[in-house]
């Protein structure tokens, strides 16, 4: 049995953009007091920033740290998203809404889908979608904050403008940030009281400079710079289930009043993003590089945004997967360092959040224990292999003909973890949740009609409502959403209203 090393406190976080910056703010945050920590960053070494649009978990960490959400807000020129518009990705022509929040009301033994599907049957219910106020609210390109939570939000926002305004948060708690580039990652040669021969001792910097440290935070992006190229750590590759391996990107001027939801456009090749912040509409091309060509995929980006070019297309190459381990010896990846799924539900900036939140509950302070560094790993690895099965659930389950790109997800041999949920909902309706998974019962159900997937019966319950009291029920429902959305004002005005004091302030 290893010997235990003896507590270490300094901590370097080699990498910033949104990973870097989110991880320090956090950690400083909670631990600025007992800990040093420097971020190493070059001005020179761009980041990948297409993470612009997030999901309501961010809130918890926006908790953490204390922020004002109207300062947030108008610092990184956010707007409000309800969730996803799926645009052609079961068939051409034919759309469906991801909302966030839930869709009517439950039973204890069956979801709201089984009363619905009933009322389907029987000709009585209206579109899924109406009993949610957030699909509603989205459609109506409406928003406002309105009691118990009777709307599901996340944000859109500016990447580049989130991490200056994190960093800003950070060096306020103590985080001393560092300007350069890394030239050697250098390695413990001998066991010493802190750390053991492999260990990461110290970056090596251009301009000969060490900077020392006993934890390492690697958010070098794809590079994996400490985790991959140092120690060695492999990565594992799902190319087989996920063929995009490409994204370009692009920033446009606004042409139209930013809507409350993120919009998903299938292509034969791919898929399109589509952004609006307050300022402006990030746009992008995620792509199989065997669909399109990386010569041809900027002009296609460009044939199909809306508005003035603010920058010149950007091409991002990926594998998509996760590294073996995501912490090893005294190096913990964050971000892209130790793995990617592509942004099409937008968890990105949520795998760093979950990341950061779980190093903090694990946080080694009386040196590396092997029993932490083995659950943090175990963690990560269900984290992210979920959000892949429900990323590969969009693709999967489609009835386009126009490539071969649709063809080979739809016929593909499936993760038996994703291929159990489809059939239990195909079968049954039923659709269960471990308690630490992402994306809720109401996600899976939206997505899996919204492709066209139907269930072949309902829960017995739903037949204790007879045709008049199942009309009424329903009815409830709808009146109710379309009164909460009837009281909302128009999204963007109720966006300028909120960050407009925050904007005078700097003006002043």
């Amino acid at each position: 049995m290893n010997t235990p090393l003896k507590a270490f406190h300094r901590v370097v976080i080699a990498g910033g953009g949104t990973a870097g910056w989110m991880m320090a703010a956090l950690m400083s945050k909670l631990l600025g007091k007992q800990l040093d920590i420097r971020l190493v960053e070059s001005e020179e070494i761009g980041t990948v920033g297409v993470g612009e649009a997030t999901i309501p978990a961010l809130h918890t960490f926006h908790n953490l740290l204390g922020l004002n959400e109207a300062e947030f807000m108008a610092a990184t020129n956010a707007t409000f998203k309800l969730g996803i518009q799926f645009e052609g990705w079961k068939a051409i022509g034919e759309d469906y809404f991801h909302s966030f929040g839930s869709t009517g009301n439950d039973h204890w033994s069956a979801g709201f889908q089984h009363f619905w599907l009933k009322g389907r049957a029987l000709g009585l219910a209206r579109p899924y979608t109406d009993y949610n106020p957030e699909t509603v609210a989205a459609h109506a390109n409406r928003f406002a904050h309105v009691p118990n939570q009777a709307l599901n939000y996340a944000y859109h926002l500016d990447a580049g403008r989130y991490a200056r305004f994190l960093r800003g948060l950070s060096e306020g708690y103590g985080v001393q940030r560092i300007e350069g580039k890394i030239a050697r990652v250098l390695q413990h040669e001998t066991d010493t009281a802190t750390a053991r021969a492999g260990d990461i001792a110290a970056l090596q910097m251009m301009d000969g400079s060490r900077i020392e440290g006993d934890l390492f935070i690697d958010c070098t992006g794809f590079r994996s710079l400490l985790l991959g190229e140092t120690l060695g750590v492999g990565y594992e590759d799902w190319s087989d289930w996920l063929p995009c391996d490409r994204a370009v990107a692009v920033q446009t001027a606004s042409v139209r009043e930013a809507w409350p939801y993120t919009r998903s456009i299938a292509h034969p090749f791919g898929w399109q993003w589509r952004i609006p912040l307050q300022h402006r509409v990030g746009n992008g091309l995620v792509y199989s590089s065997k669909e399109l060509s990386d010569a041809d995929a900027p002009e296609v980006l460009k044939r199909h945004v809306e508005g003035e070019l603010l920058i010149q297309p950007r091409l991002i190459r990926f594998v998509p997967g996760q590294r073996h381990q995501v912490w090893q010896r005294n190096c913990v990846a964050v971000g892209l360092a130790g793995g990617f799924v592509e942004p099409l539900e937008s968890t990105s900036i949520h795998l760093i959040q979950r990341h950061a939140i779980r190093l903090m509950q694990l946080f080694p302070a009386g040196g590396i224990q092997q029993a932490d560094v083995d659950e943090f790993n175990l963690q990560s690895r269900r984290d992210l292999e979920h959000i892949r099965d429900f990323i590969v659930l969009h693709y999967h389950v489609n009835a386009r003909t126009d490539s071969a790109l649709w063809t080979h997800v739809r016929e593909m041999t499936l993760p038996p973890t994703l291929r159990h949920r489809i059939e239990l909902f195909r079968e049954t309706g039923r659709v269960f949740r471990p308690s630490d998974e992402l994306f809720a019962e109401n996600s899976w159900i939206q997505v899996m009609m919204g492709q066209g997937l139907m269930p072949a019966r309902y829960h017995p319950v739903a037949d204790l409502m007879g045709p008049d009291e199942l009309q009424r029920f329903l009815e409830d429902i709808r009146v109710r959403v379309q009164r909460i959305v009837a009281g909302l004002p128009a999204h963007q005005a109720y966006v300028e209203q909120l960050c407009a004091p925050f904007r005078a302030q700097a003006h002043a």
